[in-house]
C-alpha cells in the first residue's frame, strides 16, 4: 500500500488490550459481513477466554496473550494490523499509522489503555511495571538484585511483594495501611502475616492463563538488545495472574523479606556517585521489620539511594514505580476536539462516546462522565476494561443501526474477583465506603488465615463488601445490595458464622 492511500472502514478500533479486543469480537459478530480493523503496537493480544458470569455482576475469565492469527481465526472479518497511531483527524474520520498508512474509518473506538506514572522520567533506576515487555525487564534486573525499593500501593504493589523471593524489599506506601486502594486497614492486617511466613511450595491452582516473558515475544535483532519498556513504549496492560509465569526470585536465600514504611514517599533519588559525595548514611534493611526502633547504618555501597519523607534514606539495587497509570491520550487529542477528564482520561459518555462525533473510547482511556450508579465506581482494572469493551461494541452497533440503548446492566453494582496473597478477594459495591461520609457503619467477621468479611451498611441497607477467602457469600451480598433490602432486624446477625444467611435470602 503506498504510504498516501487511504483504507475506507465501517469500523476500526486501536488498541490490542482486553477493551479493544472484546470489542472487536463483539462487533465481528454483530456485522459478520463487515471488516472490523484493529491497530495495535504489540505483537501480541489479549484474548479473553472460559468467560463465566459468576453471578447478576460479577464475571470471571482468562486472560490469554496470542498472536494477532488468533484473533483473525476466531473472527474471519476482523484484520489486525500491528502499527501505532501517529495521528488522529476528528473531522476528517482519519487515522495515521505509524507505518504511513492512513484510515478512514465510520466508527473509530479507541481502547489504547494506560502506561504506568513513574515517580521521575529517564532514570535507569527506575522501573514501571504495565506490560508483558516491562515484566520482563523486570524479571531480568530482579535475578541479580540483593534488594529493592517499591513505591505505590495498588494491584501491582500488592501483587509484586508478595510474589517475590530472594531479594529484600523496602516497600514505600503513603497510606497507613498496604492495599489502600482495594481493602481498608483491617483487611491489610489480616494479609500481612502471610508477607512474614514462606509462600506455599504448591500454590493455588490458577485458572487462568500463565504468561511467559521467555516464550510470549518474537523480537527481530533490532529490538533484542533494548525491548520496549526500557524505549518507554508501553503494549497493553496485563491481565490477571500475570506473575504465575515469571520467576521473581533475586540473588538472596530467602522467602518473603519485607519492610513497610507506610504513610511517606520518596522525596529525593540518588546515583551511588552523587550519594557518596554527599556524605549521608543509609540505613540497613530493618531485621526485625516495621516495630525496630534502632536503625543501624548500611556498610554496603548501592546502584542507587531513596531518600523517603520521613526522613529515613535506603540503597537498593532498583526501584519499582507502581504508582498508577496515565490513560494513553496524546496522540488522539492533540489537534482534536475532544474532552479530557481531570485524570487525563477521554471523557465518555453513558454511551461510551467521546465528545467528538463517531469516536467512541472503552478501558483505561478513558473516564466516565457520565452520573453513575450510587453503587458503582469507575476503578482501571481488567474487569471494567471487558465490560466496556463490550458495551462500547454494542453502543456502536446501535447507532450504526439507528436503535436506541439502555446502560448495561454492569454499571449498576461495581464488582470485582481478583486474588491477593494467595487469597481471593471479592470487591461490591461502595466496599471502603467510598463517598458515603460518615453515615455508615461496618460489621466485620474475621477468622486469622482463612477469612475477612467486611460489609458497609448505610441506614440499615448493605452498600458494599469486602471478602476474603472462600467465603461463598458473594452472590447472597451481591443480591441485598442490588436489592437495597432493610436489613437492620438482622443486625450482627447478618455476619454469624452459625446461621446460614443464604436460607434467608434464597
Amino acid at each position: 500500500m503506498a504510504a498516501t492511500e487511504s483504507e475506507k472502514c465501517k469500523f476500526l478500533i486501536v488498541g490490542g488490550g482486553i477493551a479493544g479486543v472484546t470489542c472487536a469480537e463483539q462487533l465481528a459478530s454483530q456485522f459478520p459481513s463487515d471488516e472490523i480493523i484493529l491497530l495495535t503496537a504489540s505483537p501480541l493480544i489479549k484474548a479473553v477466554t472460559n468467560f463465566k458470569q459468576v453471578s447478576k455482576v460479577l464475571e470471571d475469565f482468562d486472560v490469554e496473550e496470542q498472536p494477532h492469527s488468533f484473533l483473525e481465526e476466531r473472527n474471519p472479518n476482523v484484520r489486525v494490523i500491528q502499527s501505532a497511531v501517529k495521528a488522529l483527524a476528528a473531522d476528517q474520520h482519519t487515522v495515521c499509522t505509524e507505518d504511513g498508512r492512513r484510515y478512514v474509518y465510520e466508527k473509530l473506538c479507541i481502547c489504547a489503555g494506560a502506561r504506568p506514572k513513574l515517580i521521575t522520567h529517564g532514570n535507569p533506576h527506575v522501573l514501571g511495571i504495565r506490560d508483558t515487555d516491562s515484566a520482563q525487564v523486570f524479571q531480568k534486573r530482579l535475578s541479580s538484585a540483593r534488594r529493592i525499593a517499591v513505591v505505590g500501593n495498588g494491584g501491582i504493589a500488592l501483587e509484586l511483594v508478595y510474589e517475590i523471593e530472594g531479594c529484600e524489599v523496602i516497600w514505600a506506601v503513603k497510606d497507613k495501611a498496604m492495599g489502600n486502594t482495594f481493602f481498608d486497614a483491617g483487611a491489610a492486617q489480616f494479609l500481612v502475616p502471610q508477607l512474614e511466613s514462606a509462600k506455599p511450595k504448591a500454590p493455588a491452582i490458577c485458572k487462568r492463563t500463565k504468561y511467559s516473558t521467555e516464550a510470549c515475544f518474537v523480537l527481530g535483532p533490532e529490538h533484542q538488545e533494548q525491548s520496549d519498556a526500557e524505549r518507554g513504549e508501553f503494549g497493553s496492560a496485563l491481565g490477571p495472574d500475570w506473575h504465575e509465569g515469571i520467576k521473581l526470585k533475586g540473588t538472596k536465600e530467602v522467602s518473603h523479606k519485607v519492610h513497610f514504611e507506610y504513610q511517606c514517599e520518596i522525596s529525593q533519588i540518588y546515583q551511588q556517585e552523587e550519594f557518596t559525595k554527599l556524605m549521608k548514611t543509609p540505613l540497613a534493611f530493618p531485621e526485625h521489620g516495621s516495630d525496630q526502633t534502632e536503625s543501624t547504618a548500611d556498610k554496603e555501597l548501592w546502584p542507587v539511594y531513596i531518600q523517603l519523607t520521613n526522613g529515613k534514606t535506603y540503597g537498593c539495587d532498583f526501584i519499582v514505580s507502581a504508582t498508577g497509570v496515565i490513560p494513553n491520550t496524546e496522540p488522539f487529542v492533540r489537534g482534536n476536539n475532544l474532552e479530557v477528564a481531570e485524570d487525563c482520561g477521554l471523557k465518555v459518555n453513558e454511551h461510551m462516546c467521546t465528545s467528538a462525533p463517531d469516536i467512541y473510547a472503552a478501558g483505561d482511556v478513558c473516564t466516565t462522565a457520565w452520573e453513575p450508579s450510587s453503587l458503582w465506581q469507575q476503578m482501571r482494572l481488567w474487569t471494567q476494561a471487558r465490560q466496556m469493551g463490550w458495551y462500547a461494541a454494542k453502543c456502536m452497533a446501535a447507532d450504526t443501526l439507528g436503535q436506541s440503548i439502555e446502560m448495561d446492566f454492569c454499571f449498576e453494582l461495581f464488582a470485582h474477583i481478583t486474588k491477593f496473597f494467595n487469597h481471593k478477594v471479592v470487591l461490591l459495591g461502595k466496599y471502603n465506603a467510598q463517598g458515603l461520609g460518615r453515615d455508615h457503619e461496618l460489621l466485620l467477621r474475621c477468622t486469622k488465615g482463612h477469612e475477612y468479611v467486611k460489609v458497609v451498611m448505610q441506614r440499615g441497607r448493605m452498600m458494599g463488601a469486602v471478602l476474603i477467602g472462600d467465603t461463598d457469600l458473594e452472590e447472597t451480598f451481591e443480591n441485598l445490595i442490588l436489592n437495597q433490602m432493610d436489613l437492620s432486624a438482622y443486625g450482627e446477625d447478618l455476619l454469624n458464622p452459625n446461621i446460614d444467611i443464604e436460607d434467608y435470602f434464597d
